[in-house]
């Protein structure tokens, strides 16, 4: 039986970049911060309000991510905020750009999206 989701991984090409995006930018904090020599690789463990939530992983070289047309696989990582407007203004002074906001046809809830240094798709959405 299934409990709850444990953790999204997400592979990045620039770890400082993306580490600054998901921590100083977003807000989520530093679980562990482990170095694979072997591996040349980063894994760096992140948590929103106490919960472990991200994986973030940096490898040599990895190939791009297919984003636009959508593509198979995993399409967004998506956030809950309180307010979407002081979020979104928090972001424009990080040069993050939100896409318009749109209302969930079915919640009738506001939401929009932001990308990560990697093009990934970052949904907010309104509590």
């Amino acid at each position: 039986m299934l409990n709850r989701i444990h953790h999204t991984a997400i592979l990045c090409s620039d770890y400082e970049k993306s580490k600054a995006f998901y921590t100083t930018i977003l807000g989520l904090e530093i679980i562990q911060e482990t170095y694979r020599k072997e591996r040349q690789s980063y894994k760096l463990d992140l948590s929103l309000n106490g919960e472990y939530v991200i994986e973030l992983f940096s490898f040599p070289s990895p190939p791009k991510r297919v984003s636009r047309p959508e593509a198979t696989g995993l399409r967004h990582i998506a956030f809950e905020v309180d307010d979407l407007d002081s979020f979104i203004d928090k972001l424009k002074k990080s040069n993050i750009i939100a896409e318009p906001i749109r209302i969930d046809e079915i919640t009738g809830k506001r939401f929009t999206f932001i990308f990560d240094p990697d093009n990934l798709p970052v949904e907010l959405y309104e509590k």
